[in-house]
């Protein structure tokens, strides 16, 4: 035997001695799974809802025209960006109708006041009649009296043939001319009293008729003054989009041939934003909001919720999901108006903005990163049995109901294998999840890659290499 043939034969062996070993290595370290690992950590933990929206003044008013017809603009007296006060007139309409009918109407009174003035002036000529009617009557009463007296001694003298016949003609033509004076005297006075009457329904008929014209002259005037347009609040004028001799068509609502301007209260301003259906139920009234507006970068406004919505908002359309005709699963959106503590001097309604609400705050609680939980079916968790075939017939449905049951929880590492723990979960921060229950401080848990996570079996073997993974090689 050559030493060359010794020398080949020694690294033969040596080789295959290797490769043995390596064979050996390889085949006790199948099903290794390279996973990622964390700590149970305690920290203060804050759930917050983030949700974008737009800032809007809290109040503000489109200006329309309140006019009966359509009427063209004769004259605007601000301009956009300008400050108003309640009641300042900001545009006049043309109002050439509407102030003729006002003219025409006061004429109207001012002939109706001096037609009652002549009704009251003849009233009281009838009241002095009925005077005079009764004051001629009480004379031919007294006259009447006096006659009577006459008639009666004369009568007795002629009875005793002590008076002339003619005499007592006489006091008796006298007693008869007395007694019709006081009926026609009493006619006279009924005629002055029912000619008082008239006259005081006249007047009453006048006044009535001045009443309705006044009443008349209100409804115009109120008419005209609605050719004035005029602020309803204190504000600025932040859209202006018609111009002097455009007609604006009054009770077209949202239409552009209707606005004439609008008015904001800018003292308060409020970011609207759009909350998510899922994340609406932990918003409240009072919760702590942050704000970052896209026109205004590097800067974060605090505010608080003023307001939720009660009907969901459907996110394709923007409409009311109670006024949609149509019943299809699409996400829906609830409004939310955060009123912001501080607001810049600059800001204009319309900017885009985000809004992060805090619906949750506790400190020092245990947490674990979101990407760790995980969810499997108690079925999955059981060691599989060997060999292990159940027949058809012997398939218990309870017991097969409770493997299907989901349980949530991490995975931990005992003894170089994965190892499912149910936990119970409270608040979630922005990746970090609270813990209440199936785990300590400091425990040592699986935490990536996400699709290690998903598909990791229970009591798999694992290793730790944490190593920074890039993220196409967790795809």
């Amino acid at each position: 035997m050559s030493a060359n043939f010794k020398i080949l034969l020694t690294i033969g062996l040596i080789a295959l001695v290797s490769g043995g070993v390596f064979a050996s290595i390889k085949y006790n370290q199948r099903g290794i799974v390279d996973v990622q690992t964390g700590r149970v950590v305690r920290q203060d933990l804050v759930a917050s809802v983030t949700a974008s929206g737009e800032i809007k003044p809290k109040n503000y008013i489109n200006l329309g025209a309140n006019t009966i017809v359509p009427a063209p603009i004769t004259e605007i007296l601000v301009k956009e960006g300008d400050h108003v006060h309640k009641g300042q007139v900001v545009a006049k309409m043309e109002s050439v109708q509407a102030n003729a009918d006002v003219v025409a109407q006061r004429a109207s009174i001012d002939t109706s006041l001096a037609d009652s003035a002549a009704s009251e002036a003849a009233l009281k000529s009838q009241a002095d009649g009925v005077t005079t009617a009764r004051a001629t009557l009480e004379k031919n009463k007294a006259e009447l009296a006096r006659t009577k007296s006459n008639f009666d001694r004369a009568t007795e003298l002629y009875n005793a043939k002590l008076l002339a016949k003619q005499d007592f003609e006489q006091k008796k033509a006298e007693y008869d001319t007395a007694v019709a004076a006081i009926g026609e005297a009493d006619a006279r006075l009924s005629q002055a009293e029912a000619q008082e009457a008239q006259a005081r329904q006249q007047l009453a008929s006048a006044q009535k008729r001045i009443a309705q014209l006044q009443a008349n002259l209100d409804r115009y005037k109120d008419i005209l003054e609605k050719y004035d347009v005029t602020a309803p609040i204190d504000g600025i004028v932040t859209n202006l989009p018609v111009r002097t001799g455009e007609t604006v068509v009054p009770g077209v609502q949202n239409s552009a041939a209707s606005t004439i301007m609008t008015i904001a209260d800018m003292s308060v301003i409020t970011a609207e934003v759009k909350v998510d259906e899922t994340d609406i139920v932990n918003v409240t009234l009072g919760q702590a909001a942050e704000v970052t507006i896209d026109a205004i970068p590097n800067h974060t406004f605090h505010g608080h919720v003023t307001e939720i919505g009660n009907t969901a908002i459907l996110r394709s359309s923007g409409v009311a999901a109670s006024q949609s005709n149509t019943s299809d699963q699409e996400a829906k959106d609830f409004k939310v108006v955060v009123a912001l503590d501080d607001p810049p001097e600059d800001i204009r309604p319309g900017l885009s903005c985000t809004g992060r609400i805090v619906t949750a705050t506790k400190p020092r609680v245990l947490t674990i990163p979101i990407q760790a939980l995980t969810v499997r079916q108690r079925g999955d968790l059981e060691p599989k049995k060997p060999n292990a075939v159940q027949a058809a017939s012997n398939v218990d449905p309870v017991a097969e109901k409770a493997k299907k049951q989901e349980l949530q929880g991490v995975f931990m590492i005992r003894d170089g294998k994965a190892e499912f723990v149910p936990v119970t979960t409270g608040i979630t921060g922005a990746t970090d999840i609270e813990v209440l229950s199936g785990l300590k401080d400091n425990d040592q848990i699986i935490t990536g890659t996400y699709k290690i996570i998903r598909t990791l079996r229970n009591f798999a073997k694992v290793k730790v290499n944490n190593q920074v993974v890039t993220p196409t090689s967790e795809s």
